[in-house]
């Protein structure tokens, strides 16, 4: 069972990571701050890592707190899948109680069973309506995070993306633009993309998700422009 931290102590925590964040003048050294604080946050955690994905799903920067977070996550994005990708196309927190066991990312699970590492919690990091990556911790045992760690590690999650976000607007304005605004990720047109699919091709949602995801990264598009192909009824994937 996951350790619950007391309010207060959480409390201690957010403060900490807002300290850190609005210290640094770099988004990489912004990163590799929330993910030590995070790591030492959440008992049983032997390992954290966070990063920042742009509408594609691409690391536009990363931080980790040891090699073996390091090479967990560069399996997720070799093969285009993972809790911490799933987390943030979905907007939604992970929760990976036995990576032995659990088989919603085939090919990443074989590429991480050498690795010491049995459970995961992956959240999505959200500054306002922008997913713009994920957080994501590793415990070298089994059934290490309970069903509420998901929603603790949230709670300092948020105030971490909220000035996250602030750094990369200030250290590149640039990608700030309407522009960029307006082409990232829309969750409720990848959803409907995703029930297109399962019904068409009788996948479940993660499987659909998946499949969406590794077209955009093999094609070069962004998710949601597969997904307006999808629904527009143009055969942009391939079975």
């Amino acid at each position: 069972m996951a350790h619950q931290l007391p309010l207060d102590e959480l409390g201690t925590v957010i403060a900490r990571i807002q300290g850190l964040l609005l210290t640094e003048e770099k988004v990489t050294s912004a990163v590799h701050s929330l993910a030590r604080a995070a790591k030492e946050s959440v008992a049983g955690t032997i390992g954290a890592g966070v990063s920042l994905l742009d509408a594609r799903g691409r690391r536009t920067s990363s931080g980790y707190t040891d090699r073996t977070v390091e090479q967990a996550d560069a399996a997720q994005y070799e093969h285009g899948e993972g809790p911490c990708l799933t987390a943030w196309a979905t907007e939604s927190p992970v929760l990976v109680q036995d990576v032995r066991g659990d088989e919603r990312w085939p090919a990443w699970q074989k590429a991480v069973l050498h690795l010491p590492i049995r459970s995961v919690v992956s959240v999505p990091l959200i500054a306002g309506k922008e997913s713009i990556g994920a957080l994501k911790l590793y415990a070298a045992a089994a059934d290490a995070y309970s069903s509420s760690s998901p929603s603790l590690v949230q709670l300092f999650a948020a105030p971490a993306a909220t000035l996250l976000s602030h750094i990369q607007a200030s250290e590149a304005p640039r990608k700030m633009t309407e522009g960029l605004q307006s082409s990232l990720y829309s969750r409720d047109l990848v959803n409907r993309a995703c029930g297109v699919l399962m019904e068409r091709l009788a996948l479940s949602h993660e499987d659909a998700l998946q499949q969406l995801m590794r077209e955009a990264r093999e094609s070069g598009s962004r998710l949601q422009d597969v997904s307006a192909s999808i629904l527009a009824g143009t055969p942009a994937l391939r079975d």
